[in-house]
C-alpha cells in the first residue's frame, strides 16, 4: 500500500524534482500545490500521510503551515524541503513538529534515507540505480 503525499512548493520544478525522487511505488496519490493556503485546503479534505513542505512561498509560507497543522492537530507527517538551511530555521521547524529537514535541491538518496529513518520504508526495500 502506498502513501498519500502532498508536495507543497511554489516552484513547479521543485515539485517535479520531489515527485521524481520519491521511491518507486512509495506514493498511492500525490497532490501538488504551490502555496501554504492550498496545502491547508488539501489537508482539510484528504487524508495525507506525508507532506513535503517548502518554507518560502507566496500567500502562506511553510512556517505558517506547520503552525496551523499543529494548531488544528492534523494527523500528518511533515518533512521540510528548503534552501534555508540555517540551524535556527531547522530548530524552528522541528519545534513546530516537522520530522526532518532536507536541503534543496532534493536528492533521491537523501530523501530515501530520511524516509527510512522515520519508518516510511524499510532499509532493504530501496535499491539505488547503478550507473553503467
Amino acid at each position: 500500500m502506498g502513501f498519500n503525499i502532498l508536495i507543497c512548493d511554489d516552484s513547479a520544478l521543485a515539485r517535479k524534482m520531489a515527485r521524481s525522487n520519491l521511491p518507486d511505488g512509495f506514493a498511492e496519490t500525490i497532490y501538488e500545490v504551490s502555496n501554504g493556503m492550498d496545502a491547508l485546503e488539501v489537508l482539510a479534505h484528504h487524508t495525507i500521510d506525508l507532506v513535503l513542505l517548502d518554507l518560502t512561498m507566496p500567500v502562506l509560507g511553510g512556517i505558517s503551515v506547520l503552525s496551523e497543522i499543529k494548531r488544528r492537530q492534523l494527523e500528518t507527517f511533515v518533512i521540510v524541503v528548503s534552501g534555508d538551511i540555517q540551524p535556527m530555521m531547522q530548530e524552528k521547524v522541528m519545534s513546530l513538529g516537522a520530522l526532518g529537514f532536507i536541503e534543496k535541491p532534493i536528492k533521491r538518496d537523501v530523501l530515501t534515507s530520511v524516509l527510512q529513518r522515520f519508518g516510511f520504508i524499510l532499509p532493504d526495500t530501496y535499491k539505488p540505480a547503478i550507473a553503467v
